[in-house]
């Protein structure tokens, strides 16, 4: 039996990067565990070959693949956040919009207070709803 679920983000050579911002967004947050790809390894040297993480406290994992793909990150699976105050979730939109794409802005949308939606500089989507 499954032993967890856990959100898994595959980038192209900026995955230290995009894990360094996320953590730095929200509180309980932190790097757990980075390992990195050696020589003659498939990946860059140095690159993240796997890291384990924390968004918080949501357990996340990621990687650079040393393999090109066709695709990328996608709106229909995101990070939804749920903010404990319109300040985070104002201080959370402004990173994560900057060098990305807003989807909705924040308003009121019938279904929540304030909410937002984001395609951050990296690809990655997130929601953020006041709670």
């Amino acid at each position: 039996m499954a032993d967890s679920v856990v959100p898994f983000l595959m980038f192209e050579g900026c995955a230290e990067k995009a894990m360094n911002f996320y953590i730095s967004l929200f509180p309980n947050s932190a790097v757990n565990r980075i390992e990195r790809y050696g020589p003659g390894e498939p990946g860059a040297e140095g690159s993240v070959k796997r890291a384990d993480f924390t968004v918080s406290g949501q357990p996340i994992m990621c990687i650079d693949s040393p393999v090109k793909h066709g695709f990328t990150f996608t709106p229909s699976v995101s990070l939804f956040v749920e903010c404990e105050s319109e300040a985070e979730l104002d201080s959370a939109f402004g990173q994560l919009s900057s060098g990305g794409s807003v989807l909705m802005p924040p308003a009121g949308y019938g279904f929540s207070t304030k909410f937002a939606w984001i395609n951050d500089q990296f690809g990655v989507s997130w929601q953020l709803n006041l709670r």
